[in-house]
């Protein structure tokens, strides 16, 4: 929702305000992840003999943290590193990370991640990653009424009667409805019923809507970090 905020000794227009506040450009309308993708190659944790591959659209420390203190080297590359790139570093695993804005706004990594699937390498998707996941797989997206934000947000795994207390802060989401059929929706938010989380039946591709990172409960899903290595080897 666009919005603007007016200082005034006097009174104020709300007619004219109103009409710059419709005014004001959309956000989401700009491809933002080019915006804020790290612009070069950065190696964490360099000596490890594991590496796995984090697509950065604009990740979080904690992601990068999370990976290299379980003894794997993380290769960080922009959100348009084409594969042939991401293959040249050999890794066990890939990572596709959070980052802001409309993930139709980046056909490049949803390019690269159809092609990655293809090579049956893990692959693990966190908040945007796990929309840009869905739209390689030949899901779609959409735009939430109401965005998620705050570190107490309810995911009910399916198939299980497990409620993990979950940090998100997203307003896009996946339309689970239009998962192909090898694919199968994994969390569902518990206040609203909206994806939250997505994987292959058969394949090594997972993704999730929040952040394992976050640590609100203080470590509640990063055990998926440890899913993901187990299959990265």
């Amino acid at each position: 929702m666009p919005g603007l905020l007016a200082v005034s000794d006097g009174p104020l227009n709300a007619k004219k305000l109103r009409s710059e506040a419709l005014g004001l450009p959309d956000p989401n309308a700009r491809d933002l992840v080019a915006e804020v993708t790290t612009p070069e190659i950065r190696i964490y944790n360099p000596r490890a003999r594991t590496s796995v591959v984090l697509i950065d659209c604009g990740t979080k420390q904690g992601i990068i943290r999370s990976l290299a203190r379980r003894g794997v080297s993380v290769v960080r590359v922009p959100a348009d590193t084409d594969f042939g790139k991401i293959l040249s570093f050999s890794p066990r695993g890939v990572v596709i990370s959070n980052g802001p804005g409309d993930p139709k706004r980046s056909p490049a990594a949803i390019a690269t991640v159809r092609r990655l699937m293809r090579e049956s390498l893990p692959i693990l998707g966190i908040c945007l990653g796990n929309q840009i996941l869905a739209l390689a797989a030949g899901a779609d997206t959409y735009k939430l009424k109401f965005g998620h934000r705050s570190q107490n947000q309810p995911c009910l795994e399916e198939g299980t009667n497990r409620c993990y207390i979950t940090s998100q802060n997203h307003g896009f989401a996946v339309d689970q409805k239009t998962l192909p059929r090898d694919w199968a929706p994994w969390f569902t938010n518990a206040n609203d019923g909206t994806n939250e989380g997505i994987r292959h039946r058969r394949r090594p591709f997972w993704s999730v809507q929040f952040h394992p990172e976050a640590c609100p409960g203080p470590t509640d899903t990063e055990f998926l970090f440890d899913r993901f290595l187990e299959a990265a080897g």
